[in-house]
């Protein structure tokens, strides 16, 4: 058997074996959500990384940030695009991937590729030092 034939051959094997793992369920290959869901929670911001404009946190797979202005802002934490956590930057009021500079708006609407899926925005109230993050 020459070379080529053999890597042929072995090419035609791997396809064989995945292919139930990408064509049997179509999950296999596919990004599943990591979107949080019956979002419902309160934090202290009074003291930490949101007593402070322009400051952010990740609770669960929420990113709660407070703006520049003052107001604060709600959005799952996955990127779209593979789900790495995202981050907010205060300058400019919006989040951005680290991972390959997707970007969205204030409210998670996708501004930038490679994600192509908006972020789910969540709502906030602020009542004296306790901000509720919700559903």
């Amino acid at each position: 058997m020459k070379r080529k034939e053999f890597l042929a051959q072995v090419g035609v094997g791997a396809a064989i074996v995945l292919s139930p793992i990408c064509f049997g369920s179509l999950s296999g290959c596919k990004k599943t959500s990591t979107e949080p869901a019956n979002i419902d929670f309160t934090l202290d911001v009074s003291t930490g990384a949101l007593s402070k404009n322009g400051g952010f946190l990740i609770k669960d797979g929420v990113i709660v940030a407070r703006t520049n202005s003052g107001t604060f802002i709600a959005v799952s934490a996955a990127c779209t695009h593979e789900g790495t956590n995202i981050n907010y930057v205060a300058s400019s009021n919006n989040f951005v991937c680290p991972n390959h500079n997707a970007q969205f708006s204030s409210n998670g609407a996708v501004t930038q590729g490679p994600a192509n899926t908006n972020l789910t925005e969540y709502k906030t109230t602020l009542t004296s030092n306790s901000l509720r993050v919700f559903s």
